[in-house]
C-alpha cells in the first residue's frame, strides 16, 4: 500500500512523502511545501485575508506598494486595518489614529470604502464555497471551511484544494490569505495566524497538547482581558495549566465558560462549521472632528446612524428586536447602552425613538468624540407580514423611508432626507 503524502508545494501542487524531503519543490522550485504526518487526514479550515482592506487598497494603487498604510476614519478616527509595513511600527486594528499617526507620521491614511470591501469578501467567499459547501463566514474576510468529503470531487486532499484556493484568490483577486488547518476549528484558527502574510500552517492530533502548553490563556476564544486577569490571580497563565483541574472545577470556579476551557486546554472543540452562519447585529458609528457634549448636536448625529443602519437593514431584508447605543468619551472610555423593542423594526425612525432616550441620560456634560448606534436579535424581514411589523405611525416613517431609498438609489446621498438628519446651528 502507497505511503500517503506528507508533502505538498503550495505552488504547483506537487506531492511526496518524507522519504524525498527536499528543500525545494521539484517540480516548480518553490521553497514553499507543506511538511505534516497528517497533512491528508485533516480537514477543518480558517481562511483568513491578509490586512484585507489595506491589501486591497494597495492592489488599486501600484504606488502604495512600499509605503505603510492606514484604513481608518482620520486623525480623530480608529485604525480600520494596518498594512505589513505599518505593523513594524507597532501600529494595530482599533488604535486610535492619532497615536498611529505618531508612531508612524509617514503612513498614508486612506477613508475605508465599505462597498468596495463587502464586493471583494463576496468574491473570495463564492471561491470558497466552490470548495465545499460547508463555509461559515466569521467576518467579511474570515471563514471557518469543512472539507471533509471533498476529496473525490476535486480530485486531491484539502491541504491540496485549500493551497489551490489560497493562489486562486491571489491571482484572481489580488488578495493574500493565510490558512490555518487542523482536526477542529479553534486550533485551525490558531494556525492561521502563526504564518502571516501568504501562511499555511498545520496543527494536527499528534502535536496540539504540547503546542498549547506554553502558549497564554489569551490565545483561546473567549478568554478576555477581565478573565484573563481573574485566571493569572488563580496562578493560571498558560494554556497547559489548566489541565491541572478537572472541568468540574473549571466550572465551579468560572461558570460556563469552564468546560470550554478545560477542553480547549485539551485540543478539543466539538463545534461544527455551521455554513451560512447569519449576521448578529447591524451597526454604524462615526468619529467626531471635534469633541462634542451639547445634546442637540449628539442628537443630529445620533439620527444619521440610525438612518444608516436602517437603510442598511432594509437592503439584507432583516428586521432586529434590539437596539443599542454606544458613546466613547473623549479621554477613550466606551458607553453601551441596550432597550429591547416591543417588536422588531428596521425603520430608523422606530430606532431613533428608542436610543434618543438613552442618549439624552448620558448627554450629562461630558465630552464624546463617537457615538454609534446597532440593532441586534436579528431576523428575516420575510418571516413576518408587514402589518404585524409595524403600527400606524410606523408604518407611515416605514413608507417615506423607503421611498427616500428609492430616490436615493436614483439621485445619491443628495438625493432629500428628512429634517431632522440635518445637523444643528452651533450656538
Amino acid at each position: 500500500m502507497p505511503t500517503p503524502p506528507a508533502l505538498l508545494c503550495r505552488d504547483c501542487d506537487w506531492e511526496g512523502n518524507d522519504a524525498a524531503a527536499p528543500e525545494a519543490c521539484p517540480a516548480c522550485g518553490s521553497k514553499r511545501i507543506l511538511r505534516h504526518g497528517e497533512l491528508t487526514a485533516l480537514v477543518i479550515a480558517h481562511v483568513d485575508c491578509d490586512a484585507f482592506y489595506a491589501t486591497i487598497e494597495k492592489r488599486d494603487d501600484p504606488t502604495l506598494a512600499d509605503k505603510p498604510v492606514l484604513v481608518g476614519g482620520g486623525k480623530r478616527g480608529v485604525v480600520s486595518a494596518a498594512c505589513y509595513i505599518a505593523r513594524r511600527y507597532g501600529i494595530r486594528s482599533a488604535m486610535p489614529m492619532f497615536k498611529a499617526l505618531e508612531a508612524c507620521p509617514h503612513a498614508v491614511v486612506i477613508s475605508p470604502n465599505i462597498e468596495k470591501y463587502s464586493r471583494v469578501g463576496r468574491q473570495v467567499r463564492e471561491m470558497m464555497v466552490a470548495r465545499t459547501p460547508l463555509v461559515e463566514p466569521i467576518s467579511i474576510d474570515e471563514a471557518f471551511l469543512d472539507l471533509s468529503g471533498t476529496e473525490a470531487v476535486h480530485g486531491g486532499t484539502p491541504a491540496r484544494s485549500l493551497a489551490g484556493l489560497a493562489r486562486e484568490i491571489e491571482t484572481e483577486l489580488g488578495v493574500t490569505v493565510s490558512v490555518g488547518l487542523s482536526y477542529n476549528k479553534f486550533l485551525a484558527k490558531i494556525a492561521s495566524d502563526l504564518d502571516k502574510p501568504r501562511g499555511f500552517s498545520i496543527i494536527g492530533r499528534a502535536e496540539a497538547c504540547a503546542f498549547l502548553s506554553d502558549k497564554p490563556v489569551s490565545l483561546m476564544w473567549g478568554v478576555g482581558a477581565a478573565l484573563e486577569r481573574r485566571l493569572a490571580r488563580d496562578g493560571i497563565r498558560l494554556i497547559g495549566e489548566l489541565r491541572d483541574y478537572a472541568e468540574a472545577e473549571l466550572v465551579g470556579r468560572y461558570g460556563a465558560i469552564g468546560t470550554r476551557l478545560a477542553r480547549f486546554s485539551r485540543g478539543e472543540d466539538g463545534r461544527a462549521v455551521k455554513p451560512g452562519r447569519a449576521a448578529k447585529s447591524v451597526s454604524s458609528e462615526t468619529t467626531f472632528g471635534e469633541d462634542i457634549r451639547a445634546f442637540d448636536q449628539l442628537e443630529a448625529k445620533l439620527w444619521r446612524q440610525c438612518d444608516r443602519v436602517a437603510r442598511r437593514m432594509r437592503k439584507s431584508e432583516l428586521i432586529g428586536r434590539t437596539a443599542t447605543l454606544k458613546l466613547r468619551t473623549a479621554d477613550f472610555k466606551i458607553l453601551t447602552r441596550s432597550r429591547t423593542l416591543a417588536a422588531p423594526t428596521q425603520v430608523a425612525e422606530v430606532l431613533f425613538q428608542a436610543v434618543r432616550p438613552l442618549l439624552e441620560k448620558e448627554a450629562d456634560g461630558r465630552l464624546y468624540r463617537l457615538i454609534g448606534v446597532g440593532l441586534s436579535g436579528l431576523e428575516s424581514a420575510e418571516n413576518i407580514p408587514q402589518a404585524d411589523l409595524f403600527g400606524a405611525e410606523d408604518a407611515r416613517a416605514a413608507v417615506l423611508e423607503k421611498t427616500v431609498d428609492g430616490l436615493r438609489a436614483r439621485f445619491g446621498d443628495a438625493a432629500p432626507v428628512k429634517g431632522r438628519g440635518l445637523a444643528p446651528k452651533r450656538k
